[in-house]
């Protein structure tokens, strides 16, 4: 590998130009297809096959004026007042009025004659149907719906709009983010020693994600994407993007700082050797994202697919165009040499690196228990993890979502905003017994000890569909609400018998049954991703033991990562200083989701730096040696690589969404924790206490793998017969 990458970056050198000039008008293109041509965002998390799903897909068949969009537009009059004083009625009733005339909509209720108001005649609800789905509700509409309430708003009563058409829409580009960026920026140019070195990744990631994410874009014309695939890859891409560009670039400093090194040349042994790594860390985590479309579920196979698509733009910037850059600053990213000044000790290589491996490896069973126990500890509140989907309860406080859901939790109760939908096929029933089996159900549903209160059935035009609203006593995220749910499906059999078919859905228990289904495609997921695991660091590093720590920490990176993640979002702790409404489940996708993505950027960490060691192993047959030296050439950049990460996912922890929030958070704590904890803590520990079995290889399997040659080992020396890669790192 390293040799063809060696070749392949002397041609993109050489031929400069024309890289360039290819990756901008791909950029050209693809960006001005993604941004005149591209489908709708969804924002719905569907899954076929499960319960609720079914049922919405009966009803948009059998009864499609039960499954279009709601809006709900709830009403508060101001303390001291109720909404049936006679100004007030004559506002609500008239904006009412307004609202049944905008196009597409097929039902308005009234809650002065439904009698949706509370018990103190103050808070009060008006459901406006469409005939759309809910995803499928224009903005002119809910436009159109706000100003038919103007006149109510002007009568003094607070207006605030729920219901299923209401969802927001996923939004990027905020301050967060962009500091995020600047602070990476600043990491970039403390690393580099050079503005115009550190500007270089930020340049070429950006283009990499402008083409990922418009070709995302372009794409969703065909392929439904939601909000948060669109995000993923954006914070993927951008991510990767900085990281691979600076291990090459770093490398081609480090290079340039031995004097008889030319220019082109270390360009081509930076993408001999760290792009080497770059290519094997990167197929990791395409191939790891990818891997989410194993779990079957299809929005999160999309998720997995967009991201794993610019992380291979990255991966090929990194190859190509990052070397065509470079070669045409040439020799101005040469580092300046300093003079010695009288009575200052010279600065040695990696001094940070190799004074933190010492210590590392001066009591490595120590530093082992030590860091194994700290990271069971932080990963302690995994143990309790509940998973779900956010409802308006997660969204921001001033949001009308999050208002709304706080009118209607005060004036009818907490289980409100949990109204399941029981859904009843009976076209086996018989005639005359189908009023007697509803009736029944009702009843039985009814008796369940959660359950507040159950609607009439409301029968659709020929009969052969039954719905009933069922309002829990308990919210949509208390376990007592997904307890009761499974017992209200126990009535299933019942209803069979006679010859029909219950499904109980609704948004709340759409989000129990998406969160089951993750549930029980985790454990395969994991199968995947570690068995990948294995296969792909014997391969790279030729050694059993190796992939094995690799895999041990990776676990536990993940396992201290979804506990710091339930502490804060499911415990509730930090709401202020990190702006999170309400404590609720950890979203379902999350664990799934950030498996996959930190399986890859941990791989990346392993790769960058045990590839040091066992270069330099190859060359002294020294263990120890060969940890402090991977450690002390390694660290500085490995450190800077993994800050940038938790920077640009942290920049998107303070975004609205409350998906993208807490994938920035596990994301951030995940790469702090694997970068510094497990990588450049525990591996050199474990590294040391295995000496040389940590490169033991059975012969026969040895002779049975394929030499990939990440290293650089057969490159052939540069001209002066000085390879700067194999600097000796003083180890005493």
């Amino acid at each position: 590998m390293a040799s063809r990458l060696y070749a392949w970056a002397r041609l993109a050198v050489t031929r400069r130009g024309r890289v360039i000039s290819v990756w901008l008008l791909l950029l050209a293109v693809i960006g001005g297809l993604g941004i005149t041509i591209h489908g709708k965002v969804a924002s719905d998390f569907t899954v076929p096959g499960i319960e609720s799903q079914k049922a919405q897909d009966l009803l948009e068949e059998k009864f499609p004026d039960a499954a279009g969009g709601v809006i709900r537009v709830v009403y508060a009059a101001p303390k001291g007042s109720t909404l049936t004083e006679a100004k007030t009625e004559a506002a609500i009733e008239a904006g009412l009025g307004k609202a049944a005339k905008i196009s597409g909509v097929v039902q308005v209720t009234d809650p002065f004659k439904t009698g949706t108001m509370s018990a103190g005649k103050r808070i009060g609800y008006a459901d406006v149907r469409f005939r759309q789905a809910a995803a499928d509700v224009p903005q002119q509409a809910k436009d159109s719906l706000s100003g038919a309430m103007a006149p109510v708003k002007k009568a003094g009563l607070e207006v605030e709009y729920g219901g299923t058409a209401m969802k927001p829409q996923t939004k990027v580009g905020g301050p967060a983010e962009l500091v995020g960026v600047v602070i990476a920026l600043v990491i970039l140019a403390l690393t580099l020693g050079s503005l115009v070195a550190a500007g270089l990744p930020l340049v070429t990631a950006l283009v990499g994600v402008a083409i990922g994410v418009l070709g995302v874009k372009f794409i969703s014309t065909w392929v439904e994407i939601t909000g948060t695939s669109t995000v993923l890859a954006l914070m993927i891409g951008l991510a990767v993007g900085i990281d691979y560009a600076l291990f090459i670039i770093s490398r081609h400093r480090e290079q340039l700082a031995d004097p008889g090194m030319d220019a082109e040349e270390s360009i081509a042994r930076a993408v001999a050797t760290a792009g080497s790594a770059v290519v094997f860390a990167g197929a990791t985590v395409i191939i790891a994202l990818a891997a989410l479309s194993a779990t079957g579920i299809p929005f999160l196979a999309v998720m997995g697919l967009s991201a794993a698509a610019t992380v291979l733009v990255a991966v090929l910037i990194a190859v190509s165009l990052v070397p065509a850059v470079l070669g045409l600053f040439g020799e101005r990213l040469r580092p300046r040499t300093k003079k010695p000044r009288p009575g200052r000790r010279e600065r040695v290589p990696g001094a940070w690196g190799l004074a933190w491996a010492r210590i590392v490896t001066r009591k490595p069973l120590m530093v082992l228990l030590v860091g194994v126990v700290a990271l069971l500890a932080l990963a302690l509140p995994a143990r309790n993890l509940r998973l779900g989907l956010p409802g308006y309860a997660s969204d921001p406080t001033s949001s009308t979502q999050h208002k709304s859901y706080d009118l209607l939790s005060k004036g009818f109760g907490p289980g409100f905003n949990a109204t399941l939908v029981a859904v009843v096929e009976t076209k086996d029933i018989s005639g005359g017994d189908v009023t007697t089996t509803i009736s029944s159900l009702r009843t039985s549903l009814a008796k369940d000890s959660d359950v507040a209160a159950v609607s009439q059935p409301v029968p659709n035009a020929d009969k052969s569909l039954f719905v009933m609203a069922v309002v829990p006593k308990t919210g949509p995220d208390a376990q007592a609400t997904t307890d009761m749910v499974s017992r209200l499906r126990d009535n299933a059999p019942t209803i069979a018998k006679a010859g029909g078919t219950l499904y109980i859905a609704g948004q709340t228990a759409a989000a129990i049954d998406v969160a089951h289904k993750l549930s029980g495609a985790l454990p395969g997921f994991v199968a995947i991703i570690v068995i990948l695991a294995l296969i792909l660091l014997t391969l790279a590093f030729r050694s059993l033991l190796v992939p094995l720590k690799a895999v041990v920490g990776f676990l536990l990176s993940v396992a201290a990562a979804l506990g710091a993640t339930v502490w804060v979002f499911q415990y509730g702790h930090l709401n202020g200083p990190l702006a999170i409404p309400s404590a609720a489940p950890v979203a379902s996708f999350l664990p799934v989701l950030l498996i996959g993505v930190l399986f890859g950027l941990a791989m990346d960490y392993e790769v960058f730096l045990v590839s040091r060691m066992r270069e330099h192993h190859e060359n002294t047959l020294d263990p120890l040696q060969a940890v402090v030296h991977g450690v002390a050439r390694s660290g500085r950049v490995v450190s800077a690589a993994a800050l940038i990460m938790a920077a640009v996912f942290a920049g998107f922890i303070f975004n609205e969404d409350p998906v993208i929030k807490s994938i920035g958070f596990a994301l951030a704590i995940g790469v702090l924790v694997d970068a510094f904890v497990v990588r450049m803590t525990l591996v050199p520990a474990a590294m040391a206490l295995l000496g040389r079995r940590a490169w033991s290889l059975p012969r026969w399997l040895d002779r049975a793998l394929p030499d990939v040659d990440i290293e650089g080992a057969n490159l052939p020396d540069h001209t002066t017969g000085k390879d700067a890669a194999r600097t000796e790192v003083p180890v005493g």
